[in-house]
């Protein structure tokens, strides 16, 4: 059994959409933020960084999206979730999502984050400011060069499509319209009808 550590409206719905898609056995356990559920001593024995999403497996913990994601596909094959067989379209699924991770993401916690990157509040606020600009120009790269369609690596759905679609659910908050990237949003429509991410979606809101 398997076991996701997860936090609503954070990266890691991309991790529990994707076990959901696997078929996988799997129990969520939902920390709240909001009481720094994460920062205690029981999680940190967990995960150190203090952050989600954490799956843990019969062999130990395993962080950060992009391995969770490679992971769910790997040992879980009759899903289809990756083309195993195909090191280079394999390899071109992990640079995407390591792009989603080291930089997509990080333009996005520069908003709430600024803290870890910054002390003097004039500098953490002139990084919030430059959220929407950097979040709209990561998009426009991933809406003009990357995204194969219908699904982010072309006709197959993949685990690059769950982790797209939860950054891309970011961009309104970060301030950018998201109809400036038509193909990102017809992706994010089709997501959003898959019954596993509903499933995961009414988990997560619960």
């Amino acid at each position: 059994m398997l076991t996701l550590f997860y936090a609503p409206n954070t990266c890691s719905l991309a991790s529990h959409i994707a076990l959901e898609e696997a078929g996988a056995a799997y129990e969520a356990k939902r920390l709240n933020f909001s009481e720094s559920e994460q920062r205690k001593a029981e999680y940190l024995k967990i995960n150190p960084k203090g952050r989600v999403p954490v799956l843990a497996t019969g062999q130990g913990t395993i962080t950060e999206t992009p391995a969770i994601l490679a992971y769910i596909a790997q040992t879980h094959p009759k899903a289809k979730l990756a083309p195993l067989d195909d090191p280079f379209q394999f390899a071109q699924i992990q640079a995407f999502n390591s792009y989603l991770c080291s930089t997509v993401h990080v333009a996005h916690a520069h908003k709430r984050r600024g803290a870890r990157w910054a002390d003097d509040a004039a500098v953490i606020e002139a990084m919030a400011k430059k959220v929407s600009q950097n979040m709209a120009e990561c998009f426009a790269l991933i809406e003009n060069e990357y995204f194969e369609g219908p699904w982010m690596m072309g006709a197959d759905y993949s685990i690059a499509d769950p982790y797209l679609f939860t950054i891309a659910g970011w961009l309104e908050g970060d301030g950018v319209d998201p109809a400036q990237f038509p193909k990102v949003l017809g992706h994010r429509t089709r997501m959003a009808a898959r019954p596993a991410v509903q499933r995961v979606l009414s988990r997560e809101a619960a």
